[in-house]
């Protein structure tokens, strides 16, 4: 007799862990499939976020960023700091022991909310009855169970280049980005995106000389462009790395220990250029390979994403997809809350997601968020808007911290006042774009905003200022 469930769900990175510990909450008979192994060949929840993504590039940032502020900031405090030196091995285990506790911390939450999890690659074989079969299957060891729903969130995986296989040992994607044993002399990044800047700026602040070339036009084509225009200098006069757009890859050569790129620039001029290391992110997929039989009819779209209506719900009969694996931004926290969404829809509940107030966070220093509607959207769209906008320079907080780079700026109808869009560069930027997310989920005004009584001093008075700004009433500008 085959196991039988309420609830399966295929993935446990954050859209299907929650999904499964949600469903678990509502009542529901719940497993997990997830197939994940980490280096030592074991089970690992938490897919590519907890484990090769999210958490452990933080983590090295984190560390690169406490080098920088020995070797350039700490001056300015008195501090001096004489024959300082770090050690990648000891950095790179500090990564992993973060991964593990979180990753263990899984498989906690899953125990104590009585989520069954079943370690091995989850395949959907038919419907018999009113039931799901779904085969596991693990290092020659196969189990079929079955299920009244199905949740797939199987993530995505790194988009490759056809003339660049990784290896991780020359060319890397974000998992071998993650684990250089030394610190490379001269590295390449193709894709300046947010792992090229990310994984650009960790070893560029531990020495490496770090090229990215990027193939778009423009420089973060998706921040508001005047966050992408403050970061570009901050990157390249500041920081130090070399970027390049309108890049066009030719051959890429690999050798015994260096890989040599060529390539065209936006003049038309050509180069060859060697690096010890060559990082390719140039994007993820859709990860729906081996899926489903081809019998069950899982609808994909032509680029390999599960095709689901605005509640997450395909076109079969108790099967639903969420994250990577569905239209939308790949975000973790995106998927997250597609998960609890679908697992209160099978309990009959009516949840609300509202895509347009998904806030996005690159974790470079200074750091970027925003959320809403960029400005050169609003005048694509015709939507007539004011703006206001403050530094964190005259920031009492930020100048404490001796991190003033970047600013806020916020855009609001020009008739309603509703926020339509806030955008940030600078420091604890990813956390002080929530506070933009919840008065846009409430549909609040900039004078909202500028109302509010924010703390002293704290970096929030940017954001009030800024919303100050939009009605021209600024207080320290």
């Amino acid at each position: 007799m085959s196991k039988s469930f309420d609830v399966v769900v295929i993935g446990a990175g954050p859209g299907g862990y929650i999904a499964a510990i949600r469903a678990a909450q509502l009542g529901f008979n719940t497993a997990c499939v997830d197939e994940f192994k980490n280096k030592e060949g074991k089970a690992s929840l938490g897919g590519t976020c907890l484990n090769v993504g999210c958490i452990p590039s933080k983590a090295l940032l984190e560390s690169s960023e406490n080098v920088e502020r020995i070797e350039h900031k700490f001056a300015a405090h008195g501090i001096t700091v004489e024959g300082m030196k770090f050690d990648v091995g000891t950095m790179l285990a500090r990564k992993n022991g973060i991964v593990s506790k979180l990753t263990q911390g899984i498989g906690y939450l899953f125990k104590k909310n009585k989520v069954d999890s079943l370690h091995g690659h989850g395949k959907i074989l038919g419907r018999v009855g009113d039931k799901w079969q779904l085969e596991v299957s693990d290092a020659g060891q196969t189990e079929v169970v079955e299920t009244t729903h199905i949740i797939i969130a199987t993530g995505s995986t790194p988009r490759q280049l056809p003339q660049a296989p990784v290896d991780n040992v020359l060319i890397l994607d974000n998992d071998g980005a993650l684990s250089i044993p030394a610190v490379p002399k001269r590295l390449g990044v193709i894709g300046a995106g947010v792992i090229g800047l990310e994984m650009g700026s960790v070893w560029k602040r531990l020495g490496s000389d770090v090229t990215i070339l990027e193939g778009a036009p423009g420089f973060l084509l998706a921040a508001d462009e005047a966050i992408a225009k403050e970061a570009h200098k901050i990157f390249t006069k500041d920081l130090g790395l070399k970027i390049n757009t309108s890049v066009k890859i030719g051959e890429i050569n690999k050798g015994a220990d260096s890989v040599t790129v060529n390539y065209v620039d936006a003049d038309g001029a050509a180069h060859s250029e060697e690096f010890d290391k060559l990082i390719v992110s140039i994007g993820r997929l859709p990860n729906t390979w081996n899926l489903a039989s081809d019998a069950v009819g899982l609808p994909l779209d032509e680029r390999g994403y599960v095709i689901v209506d605005g509640d997450c719900r395909t076109s079969l009969p108790n099967i639903w997809a969420v994250g990577d694996v569905v239209r939308g931004p790949m975000l973790a926290h995106k998927a997250s809350e597609e998960g609890v969404a679908v697992a209160e829809r099978i309990a009959g509940q009516h949840p609300h997601i509202d895509f347009n107030n998904v806030p996005w966070v690159i974790y470079t220093s200074p750091e970027m968020a925003w959320v809403g509607k960029t400005e050169q959207t609003l005048k694509a769209e015709g939507i007539e808007y004011k703006k206001g906008q403050f530094p964190f320079g005259p920031n009492g907080r930020a100048l404490g911290l001796g991190e003033t780079a970047g600013f806020v700026k916020m855009l609001a109808c020009a008739k309603t006042d509703r926020i339509l869009g806030v955008h940030i560069i600078g420091p604890f930027a990813s956390e002080l774009i929530t506070e933009a997310v919840v008065a846009m989920e409430f549909n609040a005004s900039s004078e909202d905003i500028a109302r509010i009584v924010h703390a002293h001093p704290s970096l929030s008075e940017a954001l009030h200022e800024a919303a100050l700004g939009v009605d021209k009433r600024g207080l320290h500008s």
